[in-house]
């Protein structure tokens, strides 16, 4: 792409970030062969600066240093500059963050690397402040100018490093899992609970979505009443917390304290869609309406401010408006007060706000301290007529707000994110039965499939305009598989675990590290970094390895597949050590030792009245059940050969072993019951 007087070449690319730096004096390329291409016949370091629409330091050193035409200068003298959109080339962000954590023991973004023309990664840091910065950019110039060779030997140091930090080898010892393992993980869990406020640790407080999944399927298969209680603590804190958007619905990134009050205001897809599948299993658990309220106002926030008219959800709301953060989501009391009349003093204690304001600069961020049925009784009102007052308020507040000028919006479609998308949408419609909550997770699902296929049989990471772009990483794949299971479990349809099937294959043929069994983030015909990384470290996303696990425990339980399983197996076993010694970081892989230290139970469901028990056997709570069903005959393992010619049978199944057929859900479902009890 040339450059124009009042462009670089980022002009020609279509994600918001870079677009958003396509004016700058800094002579910017995206990654690709062009920009490395050039460092090596002009023998300059590459400068490689990593961020996201959404991330509000990411703007600021924009504004303090790549929009100076004296740094720039400095930039376009010593240095080959590349931008990335971490969200787009999260394997270009993972080298190169991997690299300054090794450098400083810390990281986070803006993400800028200095490597050599080849790519290896040579020195970095995350903010730097301007003057800072230009200190840095000369420093590195000459040293690289004048003993070249010091520059060699750190970089060469640094790309081992980055090389073995995440790679890990097979362990041969597959010894047999069992429950005392979930135990030590638990115990590992709870040590860095916060029995007061929720969550784990100390602030800034981050939605751990798989965490709460991890704790309330232990709950499950232990009856251990921890578990689920600082679950529903930690939920309950978070919905009530100036984290959620209690007029707008939807969760905000993290919180800055403790208590979950005062949020950094950017919204990610990412959150927003796994804490559907939370709060819809949290209410299948607890029956508590403030979850119900949850799922439904954060799908109507999906719909209302991320979903795009011929399908798929983009991927952030920025935290900042006018260049101020929250500016659209807080209040002063005079705005209550002119919005609100004579129901204002109310609506502002419930929402804790003050007349100098609970926040910065005289404005008040909204959170909850008291129920609705404890401010009836403050003010004296039935829970029915406290109940009104809000919900009138909340709409006059909301529309009111959509007035206000609106955070930026990042409006790239990535198919990793619609696919928590689906799998959240798919959650909550199985706990509440919500055939529009279907409906939108199968016209997402059909959108990935329809726009985000290759012609191999392959997915394409994003899509913006009508362009398909980036071949996809694992973890594309690894969530596009679980939504579709999860499709399947929800509606019995058998297209959705071929789907699954298909797309797991090519995982495997594109994706495998044959000396672990376990996967490379990248697939092999698109490997042209310096290094190829693993993920497996389950982080506000689980890793894609740990998922794709799951997906061949899960896909090889329907189709009596052997090597799925066993390389499931296999994958977990290579993990162990850290899971038992550092739970919160591989949750979702403990996830998995649940399902293999606990007997794996299945019910298949044929005959005329499948769906209707299907529906209300997903009233309860059934995690890692394997359920298939189908009205008609159906090749499926689990199915074949049980179409009955009358009525409907249910079979219920422990690790292979099936009961008697029974015609009655209650019989089943009693069965199943006395399966789960722990010992």
């Amino acid at each position: 792409m040339e450059t124009t007087p009042h462009h670089n070449r980022l002009i020609g690319e279509t994600s918001p970030y870079l677009l958003q730096h396509a004016d700058h004096p800094v002579d910017w390329y995206p990654w690709g062969d062009e920009a490395l291409r050039r460092a090596q016949r002009e023998n300059k370091l590459l400068l490689i600066s990593v961020g996201y629409s959404a991330c509000h330091w990411c703007h600021v050193m924009a504004h303090e240093s790549f929009e100076d035409v004296d740094v720039a200068r400095v930039m376009n003298e010593h240095f080959i500059c590349i931008k990335v959109d971490r969200e787009e080339r999260p394997d270009v962000d993972q080298v190169y963050m991997n690299a300054v954590q090794l450098l400083t023991g810390g990281g986070g973004w803006p993400l800028n690397c200095m490597a050599l023309p080849n790519g290896s990664p040579v020195y970095g840091g995350t903010y730097f402040p301007k003057e800072q910065w230009i200190q840095v950019l000369e420093y590195l110039a000459k040293l690289y100018r004048d003993e070249p060779e010091k520059v060699l030997q750190q970089a060469e140091s640094l790309k081992e490093g980055v090389l073995h930090s995440d790679r890990i080898p097979e362990n041969k010892s597959l010894s047999p899992l069992n429950t005392e393992h979930a135990s030590e993980v638990f115990a590992s869990f709870m040590a860095s609970a916060d029995r007061v406020d929720g969550g784990f640790g100390a602030a800034p407080k981050f939605p751990m979505p798989s965490n709460w999944l991890f704790l309330m399927r232990y709950y499950h298969h232990s009856g251990q009443k921890d578990a689920l209680e600082h679950t529903l603590l930690s939920l309950t804190k978070m919905a009530h917390g100036g984290i959620y958007d209690s007029i707008g619905g939807g969760f905000a990134r993290y919180a800055t304290i403790n208590t979950w009050n005062v949020p950094h205001f950017e919204k990610m897809l990412y959150d927003n869609g796994q804490l559907l599948s939370v709060y819809s299993e949290a209410y299948q658990l607890s029956g508590k309406e403030l979850y119900r309220q949850v799922v439904f106002e954060t799908v109507a926030f999906l719909e209302r401010e991320l979903s795009l008219p011929g399908g798929g959800f983009c991927s952030a709301i920025d935290a900042d408006s006018n260049g101020e953060e929250g500016k659209y989501y807080v209040w002063t009391t005079h705005e209550l007060n002119t919005l609100l009349g004579s129901d204002a003093e109310f609506i502002g204690t419930y929402f804790n706000c003050l007349p100098e304001g609970n926040w910065e600069h005289g404005k008040n961020n909204l959170f909850v301290t008291h129920t609705p049925e404890e401010l009836a009784t403050l003010y004296r009102l039935s829970p029915e007529a406290a109940r009104e007052k809000i919900q009138a308020a909340k709409q006059t507040l909301l529309q009111h707000r959509e007035q206000r000028t609106r955070p930026g919006l990042d409006d790239k479609i990535l198919t990793a994110w619609n696919a928590l998308v689906i799998k959240g949408l798919t959650d909550a419609y199985r706990a509440f039965g919500q055939n529009h909550f279907l409906d939108l997770a199968i016209h997402t699902a059909n959108f990935l499939l329809e726009k985000q296929t290759t012609a191999s049989g392959g997915l394409w990471r994003s899509y913006k305009n009508g362009t398909s772009t980036v071949p996809a990483f694992l973890d594309d794949y690894a969530l596009t598989i679980e939504a579709f299971l999860q499709l399947y479990r929800a509606t019995f349809n058998e297209d959705w675990l071929h789907q699954s099937g298909k797309l797991t294959e090519y995982v495997q043929q594109h994706f495998t590290d044959p000396q672990s069994a376990m996967f490379f983030y990248t697939d092999e015909q698109y490997a042209n970094l310096v290094v190829r990384k693993q993920e497996l470290t389950d982080n506000v996303i689980p890793a894609s390895n740990s998922v794709m696990a799951h997906n061949l425990y899960t896909l090889g339980s329907y189709l009596e597949r052997e090597d799925y399983t066993d390389r499931a197996l296999q994958m977990l076993t290579n993990v162990l050590d850290d899971v038992r010694n550092h739970a919160r970081y591989f949750s979702h892989w403990a996830s998995l030792l649940l399902r293999l230290a606990y007997p794996t139970r299945e019910l298949a469901i044929c005959g005329p009245d499948t769906e209707t028990f299907r529906r209300k056997l997903e009233e309860d709570y059934w995690p890692h059940l394997i359920l298939a069903g189908s009205e008609v005959a159906s090749d499926l393992p689990l199915l074949k050969g049980r179409a009955p010619s009358d009525g409907t049978r249910l079979y219920v199944c422990e690790d292979k072993a099936c009961q008697l057929p029974v015609e009655h859900l209650e019989e089943a479902l009693a069965t199943l019951h006395s399966q789960a009890s722990p010992s």
